[in-house]
């Protein structure tokens, strides 16, 4: 049999800048890219149009038409994992695996399987870090304690890359070390029970002037304000290192944004619960909810009566994109005005983004919710009217989602806010202000 090393691809859809295929490529010269459509994902999503699967599936394409530029393919496969190295072992000699970390509660199971698999045969599996800048205990306090509030944690992740700079990784110097290969076709979208459909994905470059104007703009959802790379960001088609090193150079607000992906990354690395749908702050989770299911509904479709939230959730259905600041505030709604439990808008968000990364998207509902880390305090309640009169004035972002609200057919608000603020308040209270 043929020995090789393989390059398990999963969050890092990209050949350049990629840190496990560089060291695959160092070492072999018959390095075996591949890439599984995991039925342990795939067999939970509903929505057979998901746009993320199609997305991956159409950059799996681009890698396959990169690849035959070097004599190469891309194996793709539809399975388990364990099942697949179960049978690529039956067909070459495995030197070593290399991949990228992953950090999600899943992912970490399902490496371990893989390498107590491969361990077996004294197979190697080497995985690296490629989809953040610093990791799990790389930005701690002096007693290597975590950081559970942002700003100290930006101070100290800023002072780590003084110290250690970001370094690409030419990952395509070695491309002749790919095995060579005549092309295998991909599986289809429909042989895995999924639809394709003429959805235009945002390109993976950045736009430098809107990063430029990022700490100025960023908070209107009405004009093209942010960068649109979160997919990319998520699935890898664009490096986090290059991104980094483009925000350094232009706009520290940007960078920010950037930490704040990192430090919600370390927090669900050291306090491993909130992967599991537990509060940051447990006592949070002994709020009683109110969870009205048609209101929640309601909310989903863009039918709440408040313009802006309406306009964030109907942009989300629409596109699987909703502008940051309006996530905050169709975020805050469900909860406080609704009081409904933040994890409804978890998972409603979790089915709905293109770019939905776990850490993140459980920290900003945790933030949202004020049961997270560094959160917004409890009696910190968005007024939606005033939000939309503060970052939309002129309406163009809510005429383009909600055009019907000029007129006398939009649906009366659900809720009133200065009641909805006064029950919300006394239910937290009661949890954490107790008598």
């Amino acid at each position: 049999m043929t020995t090789v090393n393989i390059m398990w691809f999963r969050r890092d859809l990209r050949l350049t800048d990629n840190h496990a295929l560089y060291h695959a490529l160092k070492v072999n010269q018959n390095v075996l890219p591949i890439f599984i459509f995991d039925i342990n994902i795939l067999n939970k999503l509903e929505d057979k149009t998901d746009l993320r699967v199609q997305f991956i599936h159409q950059t799996l394409s681009q890698l396959q038409l990169q690849l035959s530029k070097f004599g190469s393919t891309l194996q793709v496969f539809y399975g388990d994992p364990v099942v697949v190295f179960e049978n690529l072992q039956q067909q070459y000699n495995i030197n070593s695996v290399y991949t990228n970390h992953d950090y999600e509660t899943y992912g970490i199971t399902r490496d371990l399987a893989v390498k107590n698999l491969l361990a077996i045969n004294n197979i190697k599996f080497e995985t690296y870090k490629d989809q953040v800048i610093f990791e799990k205990s790389e930005v701690v306090k002096d007693d290597g304690l975590p950081y559970t509030v942002f700003t100290p944690y930006s101070k100290r992740w800023k002072l780590a890359l003084a110290n250690s700079p970001i370094t690409p990784y030419d990952s395509l110097t070695l491309k002749n070390n790919f095995y060579k290969q005549v092309a295998i076709p991909l599986p289809s979208l429909e042989s895995m029970g999924f639809i394709a459909t003429n959805f235009i994905y945002p390109t993976a470059e950045a736009n430098l002037e809107i990063i430029k104007k990022y700490s100025t703009q960023r908070d209107y959802p009405g004009i093209n304000s942010t960068s649109k790379l979160g997919l990319h960001l998520r699935f890898g088609t664009i490096s986090i290192r290059a991104l980094a090193l483009t925000a350094i150079a232009n706009n520290d607000t940007y960078l920010s944004e950037l930490i704040w992906r990192d430090f919600y990354h370390a927090i669900l690395f050291h306090f491993p619960h909130v992967g599991q749908g537990i509060a940051f702050r447990p006592i949070y989770d002994k709020i009683t909810w109110r969870n009205n299911t048609t209101e929640f509904e309601a909310w989903c479709n863009g039918q709440t009566g408040y313009p802006i939230v309406d306009a964030g959730m109907r942009e989300l259905n629409a596109t699987g994109f909703m502008h940051n600041r309006v996530r905050m505030i169709t975020a805050s709604f469900l909860i406080k005005h609704l009081l409904i439990d933040w994890r409804w808008g978890e998972a409603y968000f979790a089915k709905k983004l293109l770019d939905f990364d776990f850490a993140a998207n459980n920290g900003g509902w945790q933030w949202a919710s004020s049961s997270g880390c560094d959160a917004a305090p409890y009696f910190r309640i968005f007024n939606p009217t005033l939000q939309m009169d503060k970052f939309d004035k002129d309406r163009k972002y809510i005429n383009k989602w909600v055009p019907e609200v000029q007129g006398f057919n939009y649906v009366k608000p659900i809720v009133v806010h200065e009641y909805a603020r006064k029950r919300v308040l006394e239910a937290y209270g009661k949890v954490l202000k107790p008598v």
